[in-house]
């Protein structure tokens, strides 16, 4: 099971941390992606990590403006995401990787899903 935390309203140039808590398998056999999809839009990647943390992959547009971690002895697997503007409004979700490696852009291989927390960024 994977459960993200963090979401809110927050104003436009400020910062938020989200986190995805997995439990009940061994989420450090495993990348974790997170995604989010914003109103009437498809759901869109924004970074992945690799099982042990020391891998990362970044959205190119969302580059300077994010950052994945991980802690595996918490199962937990952090996005911080900085200079907030309204486009980045939508549902945060974090997945679970089906693979070895780092993830994928795709989110057709990540077959296990949190149920989403929501951004809202005010302008």
């Amino acid at each position: 099971q994977l459960e993200e935390f963090g979401g809110g309203l927050v104003q436009a140039g400020g910062s938020l941390r989200l986190s995805c808590v997995a439990s009940g398998f061994a989420a450090d056999d495993y990348a974790i992606g997170w995604f989010r999809q914003a109103p009437g839009k498809e759901r869109e990647f924004v970074a992945t990590i690799s099982p042990s943390g020391g891998a990362t992959y970044y959205e190119d547009g969302l580059k300077g403006r994010v950052t994945i971690s991980r802690d595996n002895a918490k199962n937990t697997v952090d996005l911080q995401v900085n200079s907030l503007k309204s486009e980045d409004t939508a549902v945060y979700y974090c997945a679970c990787f089906f693979g070895a490696g780092l993830g994928s852009e795709s989110s057709k291989y990540y077959p296990y899903w949190g149920q989403g927390t929501q951004v809202t960024v005010s302008s």
